[in-house]
């Protein structure tokens, strides 16, 4: 009730509810037909609430456009590969635990507050570009019961020009929440995050942006914390070859390898599980 779903998921909801009782001659409760009425009145939403719940009891609860494409970007949903790439992670959890995590295209944030709230990492840095996914993001890292403060001198500052920062004190992972250009950020700056994994889910999907993710994966395998490069895994949902190809060529060409990842053993969240998704570990 206080974070509604869709307008049309609630009237298939309700629809389909009402739909069973009636399939075994049981007669629906008025209130049923009533709530029904209320929906098939209301206008169809352009945002709404979703909740996926974790293995651990709890749950993320997002605030979603309801458009695949709105304000000019798709990042205002959540896509396949972030719930997949969620699922690897909360099975694998080891990889994060006490480790500080830098993810790139971080959009609404689904797959990074499933790991905080599971995978116990030491620091969190979402990352994206494009000004609304970046606000959205910081409203649902609220939604889910993390407080944003003002960064303080302490912290490290991707400092560039356009560029903000900022910082959630928390009892577990220091997470961060940062606005992140892969054409314009330098290796010094993203070296001084001193990350141990890095994560990304469906950034491999435009031929045109390719070579400046390319750029971003080349300054951060060269980065070491503690003499050691970074992890890195990107999931994506294979939709045209040539594009993966592309990808795989371009890495080819920065001497970055590459093996896929086992698939895990748990479906936890609702999604196509046809879609063809891979999960890369990258070898610098």
């Amino acid at each position: 009730m206080k974070y509604p779903p869709s307008v049309k998921y609630r009237r298939c909801f309700i629809s389909e509810l009402i739909k069973k009782h009636e399939s075994i001659a049981t007669e629906p409760l008025d209130e049923l037909y009533d709530v029904l009425a209320d929906i098939l009145n209301k206008e169809e939403s352009t945002n709404c609430y979703k909740t996926y719940l974790l293995p651990t009891g709890d749950s993320v609860t997002l605030s979603e456009m309801v458009a695949i494409i709105s304000q000019g970007t798709t990042g205002l949903v959540t896509w396949d590969a972030a719930l997949y790439l969620a699922e690897w992670a909360i099975e694998n959890s080891a990889i994060f635990s006490n480790r500080t995590i830098l993810e790139l295209g971080s959009g609404i944030g689904l797959t990074g507050i499933a790991i905080c709230k599971t995978c116990n990492p030491k620091a969190y840095v979402f990352s994206d570009y494009h000004h609304c996914v970046l606000e959205q993001l910081r409203e649902n890292i609220h939604l889910n019961g993390f407080v944003l403060e003002s960064e303080t001198g302490n912290h490290t500052k991707m400092q560039s020009q356009n560029q903000r920062t900022e910082v959630m004190d928390l009892q577990g992972p220091k997470i961060t929440a940062a606005e992140l250009d892969w054409d314009s950020v330098t290796k010094e700056q993203l070296s001084e995050l001193q990350v141990d994994v890095v994560i990304a889910a469906d950034v491999v999907y435009d031929p045109q942006i390719t070579l400046s993710l390319i750029g971003v994966l080349q300054q951060l395998s060269a980065s070491k914390t503690a003499g050691k490069p970074p992890e890195i895994y990107i999931a994506f949902t294979v939709r045209n070859p040539d594009t993966y190809h592309l990808f795989q060529t371009e890495l080819g060409k920065v001497g970055i390898g590459w093996q896929v990842v086992p698939t895990h053993t748990k479906n936890l969240f609702l999604y196509d599980l046809h879609s063809n998704i891979t999960l890369l570990k990258l070898l610098a």
